[in-house]
């Protein structure tokens, strides 16, 4: 074998693994600032480094296509490898999400983190699979309110109300026998809608109607707290199917690893979201009949979740509730 030969030989082996990088492109509807965008560049950062910058994640921001329908689609058809979106997004196509949608069910913070860490969160992520998606882990949303052109204290307060809703989401249904009527939206076009007229109310946490600039058109925000949907951090099937083993672990790691650092930015989000919407002039209800609002939504769950098995997944929800 001549020297040439060799050297080059030589070169692969010992150079080719980190030659070869390979990129992981991922999509957030946020800016890079929001929390689920930063939590997730860090998940990269483990990621790059436990792989020996095998593995290199960089994230799309807001300014590619805001559906979440359409960033799912991606997923499943291999186009994209990974994306955090909202769970109301997967409502329609995996039952088993619904349930952590459901208004008044999930009644704290504590409770919600308590139910997703545990074997119920494992078993929904587990059920994804089937869609064409690998589910990573999930980043909790914090309790979601309502907020628009008028305050809402109580469930008569809806009635007439014209009320955005996320495609696919099963709170359409609920609003309707509220007597609000729901129109179905992608959070890029609320603001407008609003200011036209179009939309009365729309809902979301703290941070969401800071970093959309709902604040800006929106003067009410109500703490009618009515529902805790986290998102989720999902990987594109065909694309896992094309990884190591190893590569594999090493990113399911680096996600579960992830969801303590961007708790804790979440919580400093919040507080910091709330006070920015107070400066910039919000009025905040915060007189809230949140009874009224449970025993009116409460028995749509049966409704919405006709399954036996996901019946008892509420159930063990229920029981979960930090006392």
């Amino acid at each position: 074998m001549r020297v040439v030969e060799l050297v080059a030989i030589l070169a692969v082996l010992t150079h080719g693994p980190s030659a070869m990088a390979r990129d992981i492109v991922s999509s957030d509807i946020y800016p890079s600032s929001y929390p689920t965008v930063r939590a997730t560049a860090y998940m990269g950062d483990l990621i790059r480094e436990r792989s020996g910058n095998r593995l290199i994640l960089s994230i799309l921001g807001a300014g590619g296509p805001e559906s979440e329908n359409y960033t799912l689609a991606q997923l499943r058809n291999g186009t994209l490898d990974m994306a955090r979106i909202n769970l109301n997004t997967l409502n329609s196509a995996v039952p088993a999400t619904s349930v952590l949608t459901l208004p008044y069910l999930i009644r704290s913070t504590e409770h919600e983190r308590k139910v997703l860490d545990g074997p119920i969160g494992e078993e929904i992520l587990a059920s994804l699979e089937r869609t064409g998606v690998i589910g990573l882990g999930f980043y909790d949303g914090g309790a979601r309110s309502t907020y628009g052109t008028r305050p809402i204290r109580s469930p008569a307060d809806l009635r007439g109300m014209t009320y955005r809703v996320q495609p696919s989401s099963i709170w359409a249904s609920m609003l309707r026998a509220l007597g609000a009527q729901p129109v179905p939206m992608t959070q890029s076009r609320v603001a407008a809608a609003m200011r036209a007229g179009a939309v009365d109310l729309a809902d979301g946490t703290w941070s969401s109607f800071v970093a959309l600039q709902h604040h800006r058109v929106a003067r009410h925000f109500s703490l009618t707290e009515h529902a805790r949907p986290p998102s989720v951090l999902l990987f594109s099937r065909p694309v896992w199917d094309t990884l190591s083993s190893d590569d594999k672990a090493i990113i399911r790691a680096s996600a579960r690893d992830s969801i303590a650092f961007y708790r804790r930015l979440w919580d400093e989000h919040e507080v910091a979201a709330r006070r920015e919407a107070e400066a910039a002039g919000v009025v905040i209800a915060s007189d809230i009949d949140h009874d009224a609002f449970a025993r009116a939504l409460a028995p749509f769950h049966p409704v919405i979740v006709s399954d036996a098995w996901l019946r008892s997944m509420i159930g063990r929800i229920e029981a979960a509730r930090v006392r």
